[in-house]
């Protein structure tokens, strides 16, 4: 067995129109390996949010093979894609998407009553033990709108990462925070790498990806990878 998170094999996908199918996604290959953290940056309309609901399983691909831990997805049925995602993916959203009258705590809890995995004996110690880690273990009784926009996307993440996830699918985690959060989500984001998370970020932010060990540039729905001097003309 490799040591693959993600295998994407061939991948393809289109969305239908009246005068035809426009193709978003054209032969995707790409491999995410256990502890890397990887940038794909591309313009809007490039591709790169489709691609990323698809490695979320939110979508599917219309051919190509996708492998996430060694698993093919392209059989399994809504309830298991479900399941499979609540186990090894943990999503972190630009817009946070805390749920604004639950507690910082309460909105931990929410992914880990979903999984089956993990005892409710177990909540409280996980929400402290992910709070500490994001630094913020002294805000869990705070309502999302008591914190600021940085703290926010520190809960965010601790939430993506509440089921111990096999890796983190980060969609723009910096777009809509000043530059000073944004430079402190990324530094949290590295120090989790360090600890040997694996991350995937989308990004059109050139500075994003360079943080990240490996990138990739996404354009007209092609993923192909991007050499440290290409950052300053990447999009």
């Amino acid at each position: 067995m490799n040591n693959n998170v993600i295998t994407l094999s061939g991948l393809n996908k289109s969305f239908k129109h009246q005068s035809g199918d426009n193709p978003v996604l054209r032969q995707i290959n790409l491999q995410i390996k256990t502890g890397e953290m990887i940038a794909i940056l591309g313009a809007s309309g490039s591709g790169k949010s489709t691609l990323l609901s698809i490695l979320g399983l939110l979508d599917v691909a219309d051919t190509g093979n996708y492998k996430l831990c060694n698993q093919d997805v392209s059989a399994l049925s809504a309830y298991q894609l479900s399941q499979l995602r609540n186990q090894h993916i943990g999503w972190v959203f630009q817009n946070f998407n805390l749920i604004a009258d639950m507690t910082v705590a309460e909105n931990l809890a929410v992914p880990l009553r979903y999984n089956t995995a993990v005892n409710p004996a177990q909540y409280a110690e996980r929400i402290n033990n992910v709070l500490t880690l994001v630094g913020l273990a002294d805000r869990s009784s705070f309502y999302p709108d008591e914190l600021s926009g940085g703290q926010q996307q520190r809960v965010a993440i601790a939430r993506a990462l509440i089921c111990e996830p096999d890796i983190l699918l980060c969609d723009e985690p910096t777009g809509n925070l000043d530059s000073s959060n944004a430079a402190k989500i990324m530094s949290l984001l590295g120090d989790l790498h360090q600890k040997g998370k694996t991350i995937l970020i989308i990004t059109h932010d050139n500075s994003v990806a360079e943080c990240c060990e490996k990138a990739y540039k996404m354009h007209d729905g092609e993923l192909s990878p991007l050499e440290d001097e290409e950052y300053k003309r990447a999009v």
